[in-house]
């Protein structure tokens, strides 16, 4: 009998114990909630409130990012890639460096511009104010933003000129940071690990395609390409190359890039007049100290080096063929087979 009430005791004992641990957090998920919901966001001269922004996510996100901000909403499962998680705040378009919070102006940016390739789409309808009010909201779903501040923005510097000697040396990075290994020799978003990679949440991700896209992932402007580098996309096997990569070598690779899209780009262009090809994975990388090697035998006649004009094409002007500063390269021509088509 005595054993039988200690026992009744203890499981009334444990019963209390969970009752009081369950509405201990409750309040406290309450108070987080009541807490969370009064934040703010800035842009420029306006604010933000995420009370005044839960009437626009529950009318145009929830479907997708869910209620709770973990998107999982309805039509997730309909979707890939799949939506963002808000409640961890990890966003791939930042102008803050990895592994910090975006700026308000970046998610405000990212409602207006949508994302490319998802079905995330530009919200352009929605007004300057609503933007803002729905980063507040969008906020509110993680406590990060109560505990940590937006990272410093990076600084891009003024672009430089197109030329060809940069164009080349883009060229080499392509092929010196291993960025075929997803995107591919071309562009084309099927290199050799493309069908390896996953994001953050382990589920599988597509790398960029070049080739087909007129844009970039996070903006149509050669500032938006350089962002991408040297922040990384968050969340993404994108990286962030800030500790390898120079302003002028990424500045570089921002022009390669541009010769592997659809538009007729003054990049394009020149890189046409250079004759150049895919990059061959296997040959040796060459020398990007100087970003003005000598042509290899596949680039045909060198054109100036001088900026491409407002018209598109390489300075006209007449020039006189320098002297190679360095003997001639012994580097293998890059094969006209991309290995990954």
């Amino acid at each position: 009998m005595r054993t039988r009430t200690c026992m009744l005791q203890l499981i009334l004992s444990a019963v209390v114990v969970v009752f009081l641990a369950t509405a201990a957090y409750g309040q406290q998920t309450e108070y987080s909630e009541n807490q969370r919901l009064n934040m703010e966001s800035h842009v420029g001269n306006m604010t933000g409130h995420a009370t005044v922004g839960q009437s626009s996510y529950k009318r145009f996100c929830i479907g997708c990012h869910g209620e709770l901000g973990d998107g999982q909403g309805e039509n997730a499962q309909w979707i890939d890639p799949k939506p963002r998680n808000f409640t961890i705040a990890i966003f791939r378009c930042r102008s803050t460096p990895t592994g910090t919070l975006p700026l308000d102006s970046d998610l405000y940016d990212t409602i207006g511009r949508g994302m490319l390739n998802s079905n995330m789409p530009h919200w352009l309808p929605l007004t300057s104010q609503d933007r803002v009010n729905l980063v507040a909201y969008v906020k509110h779903f993680s406590p990060r933003w109560l505990t940590e501040k937006p990272g410093t923005p990076i600084v891009i510097p003024p672009e430089p000129p197109v030329t060809a000697d940069r164009i080349r040396q883009g060229r080499v990075l392509f092929q010196k940071l291993e960025c075929w290994k997803c995107h591919g020799v071309t562009g084309r978003g099927n290199g050799p690990s493309a069908d390896t990679l996953t994001d953050d949440e382990n589920r599988p991700i597509k790398p960029f395609n070049f080739h087909d896209e007129q844009k970039f992932k996070c903006g149509s402007t050669d500032q938006a390409m350089y962002k991408d580098f040297m922040t990384g996309l968050d969340g993404s096997p994108m990286p962030s190359f800030s500790d390898n990569l120079k302003p002028e070598e990424a500045w570089s690779l921002v022009f390669y890039l541009r010769t592997l899209q659809p538009d007729n780009t003054p990049e394009k262009q020149i890189a046409k007049q250079l004759g150049l090809t895919p990059i061959d994975p296997l040959a040796p990388v060459p020398s990007t100290d100087s970003g003005q090697q000598a042509p290899s035998s596949d680039q045909g006649t060198t054109p100036s080096s001088q900026p491409a004009q407002p018209n598109g094409n390489p300075s006209s002007a007449p020039t006189q063929p320098a002297a190679p500063a360095t003997p001639p390269s012994t580097t293998p021509p890059p094969s006209n087979n991309s290995g990954n088509e």
